[in-house]
C-alpha cells in the first residue's frame, strides 16, 4: 500500500493546483515520494498540454511591475478560479510579470521570448501548466512609459487574486487624485484617452449608426444634424477618459478633475479579467 494520507494528497493539491484524481495517481505510483509525483504530474501534463489547447480561460489573475521609469500589465489566464487563487500558478504570474517588465514587453510575443531564468516565459508557462493541469496562456500585455504611475489591482472577489488592474502614467504631485482616476478607470472602462485617439472610422460609424437611429425615431430632417452630434459626444463620453463623466461627482469631468488638481494624465491600460 502507498505510504501516503489524504492529507499528503490535499498538500500536493494545494501546491500543484491539480486535480484530486490526478494527484492521487501519482503519490500511488510514486509510493508516496512527493518529489517523483511532483515529476510524474509534469510528465503527464506536458503530454496534456496540447489536448487542452482548445480549451476556454475565463479566471487567472493581473499582475503588474515598474522598471526604470516603465511599468508593466499582464493578464495571465487558466481555466478555473482554483488554479487561479493557486499559490503555485500565483508565483507563476510574478515570474512571467518580472519577465517582461525585465525587456518592457509591450506584447505577448515580445513577452513570451522573454528570458526567465534558463528559459523563455513561453517554455516557463508550458512547464506550469504541465504541472498544474490546466490550460495557461499570457492573454495580454502592455508596457507604459511616463514620468509618474498609478497602478490600482482590483479583487472582484475577497478569495482571488487581482482580476482588474489599471495603470496610469501621469504627471502632476496630486498622488490621491491619481489614485482616484485610476479607481475610475477600472469602474468606468474607458477605451483611449482623448477624443482624438478615438479612430475615425469608428467614429463614422457610430455617427451612422445614431442618425439611423434618430430617423427611426420620427426625428425632423432639419434638426438631425444637431440631434446627431450631440449622440456622437455621449458616445465620446463612454469611450474617453478625459471625456467620461468623473465616477465620484458626475458633474465633473475628469479632464477637469485632473486639471484641477494640477495632473497631466498621459496613457493607460487597463486589463479585467476573461474581458
Amino acid at each position: 500500500m502507498a505510504n501516503f494520507t489524504i492529507a499528503d494528497i490535499k498538500a500536493l493539491r494545494d501546491q500543484l493546483g491539480t486535480g484530486m484524481v490526478d494527484t492521487k495517481k501519482a503519490l500511488e505510483e510514486a509510493d508516496g515520494d512527493v518529489e517523483k509525483a511532483v515529476e510524474i504530474l509534469r510528465l503527464k501534463g506536458a503530454k496534456g498540454n496540447a489536448k487542452r489547447a482548445d480549451r476556454s480561460t475565463s479566471e487567472g489573475l493581473v499582475a503588474a511591475r515598474e522598471a526604470e521609469g516603465k511599468v508593466t500589465l499582464i493578464e495571465l489566464a487558466c481555466e478555473t478560479d482554483f488554479v487561479a487563487k493557486n499559490d503555485r500558478f500565483v508565483a507563476l504570474a510574478d515570474k512571467v510579470a518580472d519577465a517582461a517588465a525585465a525587456v518592457a514587453a509591450d506584447s505577448v510575443e515580445a513577452a513570451l521570448a522573454a528570458p526567465a531564468e534558463s528559459q523563455t516565459v513561453a517554455q516557463l508557462i508550458d512547464d506550469e501548466a504541465a504541472i498544474i493541469g490546466e490550460k495557461v496562456e499570457l492573454r495580454r500585455v502592455r508596457t507604459l512609459s511616463g514620468d509618474k504611475f498609478e497602478v490600482y489591482l482590483h479583487k472582484t472577489s475577497k478569495d482571488l487574486p487581482p482580476q482588474v488592474g489599471v495603470v496610469l502614467a501621469y504627471s502632476g504631485d496630486d498622488a490621491e487624485t491619481a489614485r482616484s482616476l485610476a479607481q475610475h478607470i477600472s469602474f468606468a472602462n474607458p477605451s483611449y484617452l482623448t477624443r482624438d485617439e478615438v479612430p475615425e472610422a469608428e467614429v463614422e460609424k457610430e455617427r451612422e449608426i445614431v442618425t439611423e437611429i434618430s430617423r427611426n425615431e420620427g426625428k425632423p430632417e432639419a434638426a438631425l444634424p444637431k440631434i446627431v452630434e450631440g449622440r456622437v459626444n455621449a458616445f465620446f463620453k463612454q469611450v474617453s477618459l478625459l471625456d467620461q463623466d468623473y465616477a465620484k461627482d458626475n458633474k465633473q469631468s475628469v479632464a477637469q478633475v485632473a486639471k484641477d488638481a494640477g495632473l497631466t494624465l498621459t496613457g493607460f491600460a487597463r486589463f479585467k479579467v476573461g474581458a
